[in-house]
């Protein structure tokens, strides 16, 4: 057999060898443009979401309360005291009574209080205000800021549904004001409030109650908060009903 008569398969194998290579690497091409496409979707996808969680956390969501003429607020913030006041009484008879409060009635003493307790002058030290003084006396040492500061509440509102209450908290992080909304069942145990959350949104966006309720419930624990959650001697407990607050005397 002569060599012209072996060229022609050897050359077709080669071409068949080059084709295959070409249609390998012309499939990674493609693979490899589909992936980076994929990955710039996936880019947007992602941002987009990101930007429509933010755009949802600072959204001012519904408030639990309509909002109350300033004449109203004071007729209804004196019903609040008066109904406590009528508790301390039956007390003080040795009756059985409870009193029965409405959201209108608990956001007007909230709002008063709030009112009272930012326009209180800050109260100089005892120690500071009977030292002496004097020209020559050492310099004190700055005020060593806290440890962790507070971040200040604006507004406070309640409202309540059938057997729970609404909250919601205002402040203000860098500029921009944040609402906190949680919802819950009231309680009391051994002569404290307790609390059982239902909800919580961050702005309008809800966030599972089990994300926050161990980090809740210790805050109410510590010493400072428990103490404001402990109810007066004529109290015996309380409890959200039928859309209203009720107080029970002991």
């Amino acid at each position: 057999m002569s060599t012209q008569e072996l060229k022609p398969p050897i050359l077709t194998k080669v071409f068949k060898v080059a084709l295959h290579r070409i249609g390998v690497e012309s499939g990674m091409s493609q693979n490899q443009s589909t992936l980076v496409s994929v990955y710039k979707i996936l880019r947007w996808v992602v941002l987009a979401m990101l930007v429509f969680f933010i755009f949802i956390a600072l959204r001012r969501p519904a408030a639990p309360a309509l909002p109350v003429a300033p004449e109203a607020a004071k007729a209804n913030a004196q019903a609040f005291t008066d109904k406590l006041q009528d508790l301390a009484n039956a007390h003080g008879r040795g009756e059985r009574a409870e009193a029965r409060f409405n959201a209108d009635e608990v956001n007007a003493e909230i709002a008063q209080s709030m009112a009272e307790g930012s326009s209180q002058p800050a109260v100089a030290s005892p120690v500071a205000a009977s030292a002496p003084a004097s020209g020559n006396s050492e310099p004190q040492a700055p005020p060593q800021p806290e440890a962790e500061a507070a971040i200040p509440v604006r507004t406070v509102q309640v409202g309540f549904m059938r057997d729970e209450v609404t909250g919601q908290f205002a402040t203000q992080v860098y500029g921009k004001d944040v609402y906190i909304t949680i919802s819950g069942k009231l309680g009391s145990s051994d002569g404290y409030v307790t609390f059982n959350p239902t909800g919580f949104k961050f702005g309008d966006l809800e966030i599972p109650v089990s994300w926050v309720n161990d980090a809740l419930q210790k805050k109410l624990a510590e010493s400072e908060n428990r103490e404001k959650l402990k109810l007066p001697e004529y109290v015996s407990g309380l409890r959200v009903e039928n859309g209203e607050l009720v107080i029970t005397e002991k």
